[in-house]
């Protein structure tokens, strides 16, 4: 009895008494919902590297917001979501007129960003300006920054549910959706925009580093345990959100900094899946054994 109340204690007493651990639970959880399953499309549309680019390049945009207006969401909000699609814009154009890929076309860009956005908060802001735009603080959501990760999660939950098919169909079968009349850019495009307002959203309790690792982690994860679809957008999302439980409690009982923390927890899924899912190390291992005690010897 005392060794439950205990556990009981440890795990529902944080959420219990404080409030903003109750926003930061909140908070991640929206997260998972709206941006985890945007990972599992771009992990079948071979993009995982550009959340990670796009999550570098909102940073210009929230060190303008920040400069002008100084820790408004607002502000930093706007000015992270205009500058992700410029860069996204300028990579896609940078590809079409010259001979260098998108890829690398994104990585040159979104380096570039990364470095004028340091430099703007750094001259303009203190060092724990600097430290809450880059690694963020799940702990100190406040209401309007919980809206802000509610109403983007909703949005792209809507989005996703309107617009599932011609995702699907531009991810796997692009010819066959222009074929249709359905011009297949628009749908990128806006599929582009959904991944920067939740990186935006994220930035706030994950920072901008650290938001992407909430959208890709548990996405990648949740490939090696299924090869439907539907099973892996609700298997990223799952873990996702146990990740951000898990992070929240370590991080309030460790006196760690949630972000990492949250990011952390995904890992160790990760690389729990890499072991144990159907398409992990344990499996391959056991199924090569099989084949090869049930294969014929040679005489």
């Amino acid at each position: 009895m005392v060794t439950g109340a205990l556990i009981s204690n440890m795990l529902l007493g944080p959420f219990a008494e404080f409030a903003f651990m109750r926003r930061a639970l909140v908070a991640t959880l929206a997260l998972s919902l709206g941006a985890a399953p945007l990972g599992v499309f771009l992990t079948l549309r071979r993009m995982s590297l550009l959340g990670d680019a796009l999550s570098h390049a909102v940073l210009p945009g929230v060190a303008i917001g920040f400069m002008v207006s100084g820790l408004s969401l607002a502000a930093m909000t706007t000015g992270g979501i205009v500058a992700g699609m410029v860069v996204a814009a300028l990579a896609g154009l940078v590809s079409r007129f010259t001979k260098l890929k998108e890829d690398a076309s994104l990585a040159a860009i979104y380096l570039l960003a990364l470095a004028l956005g340091v430099t703007l908060i750094s001259r303009h802001g203190s060092q724990l300006d600097l430290l809450h735009i880059l690694f963020g603080s799940a702990l100190g959501v406040d209401p309007q920054g919980l809206l802000l990760v509610a109403g983007v999660a909703s949005l792209s939950l809507l989005a996703l549910t309107g617009g599932y098919r011609g995702l699907v169909l531009e991810s796997f079968d692009p010819v066959f959706l222009a074929a249709t009349g359905r011009r297949g850019w628009l749908w990128q495009q806006g599929f582009l925009m959904l991944v920067v307002i939740n990186l935006v959203a994220g930035f706030q309790t994950l920072g901008t580093l650290m938001a992407v690792g909430l959208m890709m982690v548990p996405a990648v994860s949740a490939r090696l345990w299924h090869d439907t679809l539907p099973a892996q957008l609700v298997n990223a999302s799952a873990q996702a959100m146990l990740a951000s439980v898990a992070g929240l409690l370590l991080s309030y009982h460790l006196d760690a900094p949630s972000g990492p923390t949250i990011i952390g927890c995904a890992g160790v899924l990760y690389g729990l899946s890499l072991m144990f899912a159907p398409a992990g190390w344990l499996a391959r291992c056991l199924t090569i054994r099989h084949k090869a005690a049930g294969s014929p010897g040679r005489y």
